[in-house]
């Protein structure tokens, strides 16, 4: 009877797998591809508005500020903040493993965008990119874990203080404080991987805060309150100062590096530490499979080759190699919507969840995806 009982508890469980994701997942995916698409959407109204203020005023690149009296711009900064919203919720119902690579999906959008509505040409590798892109966004998708049930911000708070996260976090903690006190004097200017090391260890503790809040809140708006709890006021203190943090030293490195090299270093490090920081914190590859996870992997990597791709491209003609330099003076008048043609998102930009995005973006709003 035992026996019968595994195999059909088994049974049942690799039925769910066929069967498909969890309503939880369904939810936090369909969230996750809607703030996709409105802040890939988002970059091209911004810049249309840039466009628009400057032909009649002092363009942005040259210290004006008469985008802000532009619709247009302002129709975009809501549509990146309604993109945020729906980021920062998709949190609340999927697995960070889930939501954060997917982040990468708004180059698709800014890029087919760029292509309809600027006249920006994509070329054929960036092109080759985006498929790159979809063809791991859905590997990761179709073997996603799935979201552990969670009742409580108090269940959250015991999963961040068991010995294993309380480790990762010390090493992160320790490894920033050193970049900041001690290579950052030294190297900050010269080496790109200090800054870019700053905000990605960081980002990885706000996307698992993040997570915190949004289950949160998810759990009051539910009926639970949990607003009465410490742990939720003690999240929300720690995603400030991440995206404080995060929100300084990235701005440092866009001022100071080439945005192409920037945002696909970003992306790859912070949604590498996200996604280490979820293994160990909310423990997702321990509902899973070897083959799942090899295979999450696996898309996980051919999403990285795809950001490359469009990156390294995204300034090219064809017949004409790119030209991409590592680093560009600090006061170069560049044209402020020009160079900043295709973005690249993080867990959490608005708040910072995402990957990168584009220079203006970030000096602006974003910072997590």
């Amino acid at each position: 009877m035992a026996t019968e009982a595994s195999t059909s508890a088994a049974g049942a469980g690799a039925g769910s797998w066929v069967e498909g994701m969890s309503a939880d997942n369904i939810k936090g995916l369909v969230l996750a591809l809607s703030s996709s698409i409105f802040i890939g959407a988002s970059f091209i109204v911004k810049k249309k508005g840039l466009k628009k203020a400057g032909a009649s005023g002092v363009r942005a690149g040259v210290g004006g500020y008469s985008y802000l009296y532009e619709p247009l711009w302002w129709a975009g900064m809501i549509t990146m903040i309604v993109g945020e919203v729906a980021n920062f919720a998709a949190y609340a119902f999927a697995p960070a493993i889930l939501v954060t690579p997917l982040g990468a999906l708004s180059i698709i959008i800014s890029a087919v965008l760029a292509d309809i509505m600027l006249k920006e040409k994509l070329h054929i590798f960036g092109m080759l990119g985006c498929v790159l892109c979809v063809v791991g966004s859905t590997t990761i998708v179709l073997h996603a874990p799935q979201e552990r049930a969670i009742e409580s911000v108090a269940e959250v708070w015991d999963l961040a203080t068991e010995p294993a996260f309380l480790s990762y976090a010390a090493i992160v903690l320790a490894a920033t404080f050193v970049l900041i006190y001690y290579f950052i004097p030294q190297y900050g200017q010269t080496h790109i991987m200090v800054y870019i090391g700053v905000c990605s260890l960081v980002g990885s503790l706000s996307v698992m805060s993040v997570k915190a809040l949004g289950i949160a809140l998810k759990l009051t708006f539910s009926g639970m309150n949990q607003l009465i709890y410490p742990q939720t006021w003690l999240f929300t203190i720690v995603v400030v100062a991440c995206i404080v943090t995060q929100m300084n030293y990235l701005n440092k490195a866009l001022d100071t590096f080439n945005t192409a090299v920037v945002s696909p270093i970003y992306y790859t490090m912070f949604t590498s530490l996200t996604i280490l920081a979820s293994v160990i914190m909310f423990k997702d590859w321990d509902r899973q499979n070897p083959t799942q996870i090899v295979t999450e992997m696996c898309g996980f990597v051919t999403i990285l080759s795809g950001t490359f791709l469009l990156h390294k491209t995204k300034d090219m003609v064809d017949g004409l190699p790119p030209t991409l330099p590592v680093r560009i003076p600090k006061h170069t008048v560049e044209d402020d919507y020009g160079a900043e043609g295709i973005p690249l998102r993080s867990a959490a930009e608005g708040l910072p969840l995402r990957s990168p995005r584009a220079a203006e973006s970030f000096r602006s709003t974003s910072f997590l995806h």
